[in-house]
């Protein structure tokens, strides 16, 4: 429920920012080669949620286990154990700077504990319901950042 709310901001403050001028006037604004790797990091993370949902049909919102699942650990699920929240952590993370600003970050840097609370509450579902992930956790060490978390 707080993730759209806090996306919308994301997306917002940029506005705002540009309308008031509040990173030219204060931090000198954001360089144009740094929106432009921003931009470029954003369309990766666009790339890798294509990739979640081409490697797992059952990736979705909710946090439930459908009938017929089964554990995914090909593709991006080599890595770490949750890589749409690592792409949509990152994603929240380069908007601001695509977008020119630096007013929107600490917004976006919300992303981090909310998505890892979600993250720790849908490992707990999985490790009881979805047969294997247990195995996967041991093999697949990372949930969120590759060779960190």
């Amino acid at each position: 429920m707080l993730l759209t709310p806090l996306w919308i901001s994301v997306l917002a403050l940029p506005g705002l920012d540009y309308r008031f001028g509040w990173s030219p006037l204060s931090l000198g604004g954001v360089p144009v080669w740094l929106e432009l790797a921003s931009l470029a990091v954003a369309l990766g993370c666009w790339i890798l949620v294509f990739e979640v949902f081409r490697f797992n049909s059952f990736a979705s919102t909710a946090v439930r286990v459908g009938a017929g699942q089964k554990v995914v650990s090909d593709g991006p699920y080599r890595i770490v154990r949750h890589p749409m929240y690592f792409a949509i952590v990152v994603l929240a993370l380069a908007t601001p700077l695509a977008l020119g600003s630096y007013f929107a970050i600490p917004a976006a840097a919300l992303f981090i504990p909310l998505l890892a609370f979600r993250l720790v509450h849908e490992e707990r579902v999985l490790r009881r319901e979805l047969p294997g992930y247990a195995e996967y956790c041991r093999h697949t060490r990372f949930r969120l950042i590759p060779f960190a978390f």
